[in-house]
């Protein structure tokens, strides 16, 4: 018996839990550690300039500036913009909260954007109401590409263009997808470009993050302040350095970039695996109408998934999420919820109330299944079956 006392029959537990996202390290990840631990440099060393340029030939970008993780890639971004006491951001809603923290750190005020309620992405048209809402000139917007796909980047940078505002993508979800036949990270369209490469993004490093740029000025920024702000040249002792501004200890080490490029390598297989397994989620789940759907794929937007997000009516069930979550938990099914709405977090509301019905129907839905490279599409059709199972009894008549 399930915890709502219905019988449960009907569903097969999984033989092991699955997580919503776990890393996948193989023998040649290894190695590359191991080799970095026997040598006589464990950070600064030749591992950091190696995954950098190895991360400007993935993605076509000129300059690569790696990091601690993503939040830092955030703060570093944020202070390579020059971000100050009084500036507004526009950021959307429907992202973690370090996409808004890191601005709000250096001081800028953060306007928080609606999104489209079935992709979770900020839209031109979204955007363009959070600019008109502002009161006031916005320096940069934080467009966010949710679980993977992309937003529609020529649009939102049109409107930033026209109106002086610098773009940063927090591609934390999007590191391997593509928009439009370019690489998320060329920055053809906005100024930065983030990426995270936490144990559940699309490569492990453990923790890690990056900023690509085409800006020499932007990286320069950047490299001194995730090294304590200082500056060492030829006309100086060998003592020496200066820190013409403060910075940070945001660097990343060689045991991590080691990692990193030997999980670059995989990348595509990543890719192509990832995709499958959400393209046989999308099969499993179609046909029940709006009560249970993917999140449908955004134009343009060739995703490396990072996520697999389900749409499910809540309130033409008997059962809410939390319960379902707790069903599928005792199923050895992990599921998560991406993202509460930042501008909703008890802070932020006390600093500006924002009305956002797009972002708050689409966290109303939103359940975020299991998608990781130690999955197979066994494991998805065992995951929906149950999903399906369960929704069936506690409301979803439609259910084969």
């Amino acid at each position: 018996m399930g915890k709502s006392g219905v019988g449960m029959s009907d569903v097969k537990p999984l033989p092991d839990f699955l997580s919503y996202g776990s890393h996948y390290i193989d023998e040649a990840d290894r190695k590359a550690v191991d080799e970095v631990l026997r040598s006589d440099r464990l950070t600064c060393g030749d591992k950091v300039d190696e995954f950098e340029k190895a991360l400007c030939v993935k993605v076509n970008g000129q300059y690569a500036v790696c990091c601690s993780n993503g939040t830092t890639a955030l703060h570093m971004a944020s202070y390579a913009l020059d971000i100050q006491v009084g500036d507004k951001v526009v950021v959307p809603t429907i992202t973690f909260l370090a996409t808004a923290n890191a601005p709000h750190f250096c001081g800028a005020d953060i306007i928080f954007a609606d999104v489209d309620p079935q992709t979770a992405l900020l839209t031109p048209e979204t955007f363009q109401k959070a600019i008109d809402n502002a009161d006031g000139q916005i320096k940069a917007v934080f467009p966010v590409h949710i679980a993977g796909h992309v937003c529609d980047m020529e649009g939102i940078s049109k409107i930033a263009r026209a109106n002086d505002i610098a773009i940063i993508e927090d591609a934390c979800h999007a590191f391997g997808s593509i928009y439009k036949d370019n690489p998320v990270g060329s920055c053809e369209y906005s100024d930065m470009t983030m990426f995270s490469f936490h144990p559940v993004k699309n490569i492990a490093m453990g923790e890690g993050g990056a900023i690509l740029t085409n800006s020499q000025n932007y990286a320069e920024r950047m490299q001194r302040f995730r090294s304590h702000g200082m500056i060492k040249n030829d006309d100086m002792a060998m003592w020496e350095y200066q820190m013409p501004d403060p910075g940070m200890n945001y660097r990343l080490t060689d045991i991590q970039c080691a990692l990193g490029l030997s999980q670059l390598d995989k990348l595509d297989q990543f890719k192509n695996h990832r995709q499958t397994l959400r393209k046989k989620y999308a099969q499993c789940l179609q046909g029940h109408g709006d009560l249970i759907q993917l999140m449908p794929v955004a134009d343009h937007s060739d995703a490396c998934w990072h996520l697999a997000v389900a749409l499910i009516d809540f309130s033409k069930l008997s059962i809410d999420r939390d319960g379902l979550m707790r069903e599928l938990a005792d199923l050895n099914i992990g599921t998560q919820v991406h993202y509460i709405p930042v501008h909703t977090q008890p802070y932020y509301k006390k600093i500006k109330v924002f009305d956002l019905p797009n972002a708050m129907a689409y966290y109303d839905r939103a359940l975020t299944l299991p998608l990781h490279m130690n999955m197979t599409q066994d494991h998805v059709e065992a995951i929906t079956s149950n999903l399906l199972e369960i929704l069936q009894r506690f409301g979803l008549k439609d259910v084969a």
